[in-house]
């Protein structure tokens, strides 16, 4: 076993994991895994620019996971940051700013890196089942992008498009600084045509109707999955590998598009940090289900982390 650690960085959350990994076997064991709400691409979108609040909230999350990491004795550390700071002006002081607490540098990587380790991580122990089709595609919605992978034991194409739940909720829901509550018609349906547009572009490099089973990654999916099988808490054992039709994951999107604030926070499974981005990164989801006529989406807990670790073996 080698013992790495692994921190995500993204436009919404940051997330660490350590973890034992013996490559001979394809065994990854978690020490910790864990997630903090940043908003580090908070107005990244109107702006160009990471605010200072943003950095000041993603610096603090660092100085816990790097205590984490010591406590664990991590013999390797990979720091990737994704769409929120490969758009940002000032990523130098972002950079600088975990370079002071962590001891290396973030690796700024390109959507389609990101989407090579999020494939790894999502299939790597799917290999060899014969219980899904191949081959997948594999769907991660973060906050500023999502990525698109279709491949079998290998990846065969990739492309990140610039849709995420944070970047479709301030881009169409968000008035003088307020989220719709609920969202008009017309904002829905702009967000929406926003989506398509982007799955065009998807659709020029990536095969995504030749997939065989969909699998989907990240928080707005794991959300919607927790939502699904109405868990009175977050549960990733019961999220990780489940499945939800696309008639189940219609219902909850339009139920999170009618609802409000307080609705969303009253879910005992949806993180706070969540409760206004999430409506936007349910209809992603929705949207690619129909577009490719999947007719469900299994969801993984195992992602862009568990790739990021894999590489360090």
């Amino acid at each position: 076993m080698t013992r790495v650690a692994a921190v995500d960085c993204g436009t919404n959350s940051i997330r660490l994991l350590v973890a034992d990994c013996d490559p001979e076997t394809g065994e990854l064991v978690d020490l910790d895994r864990r997630m903090t709400i940043v908003r580090l691409g908070q107005g990244v979108d109107r702006t160009g620019r990471l605010a200072p609040e943003a950095l000041e909230r993603t610096f603090a999350a660092c100085q816990e996971y790097a205590a984490a990491v010591k406590e664990h004795g991590a013999e390797r550390l990979r720091f990737v940051a994704t769409s929120a700071s490969r758009d940002a002006e000032n990523r130098d002081e972002f950079v600088r700013g975990v370079l002071d607490i962590l001891g290396v540098e973030p690796e700024v990587i390109s959507g389609d890196q990101e989407a090579e380790f999020s494939f790894t991580g999502a299939t790597r122990e799917l290999r060899g089942s014969d219980r899904l089709d191949k081959p997948y595609l594999v769907v991660d919605i973060g906050g500023g992008s999502t990525e698109f992978v279709v491949g079998d034991d290998h990846v065969r194409a990739a492309r990140s498009v610039d849709v995420g739940c944070v970047r479709m909720t301030e881009r169409h829901l968000v008035r003088d600084g307020v989220v719709a509550d609920p969202p008009t018609e017309a904002q829905i349906t702009a967000m929406r045509a926003d989506i398509e547009a982007a799955l065009d572009l998807a659709e020029e490099t990536v095969p995504l109707r030749e997939a065989r089973t969909l699998v989907g990654l990240a928080g707005s999916v794991t959300t919607v999955s927790a939502i699904a099988q109405e868990l009175p808490e977050y549960d990733s054992g019961a999220i990780h590998h489940s499945r939800v039709s696309r008639e189940r994951v219609r219902e909850i999107t339009e139920w999170l598009l009618r609802s409000t604030h307080a609705e969303r926070a009253a879910v005992p499974s949806m993180h706070p940090g969540r409760v206004d981005v999430i409506a936007a990164g349910a209809l992603v989801l929705l949207t690619i289900m129909e577009r490719i006529g999947a007719e469900e989406v299994v969801v993984s807990e195992h992602d862009i982390l568990d790739g990021i670790a894999w590489s360090l073996v």
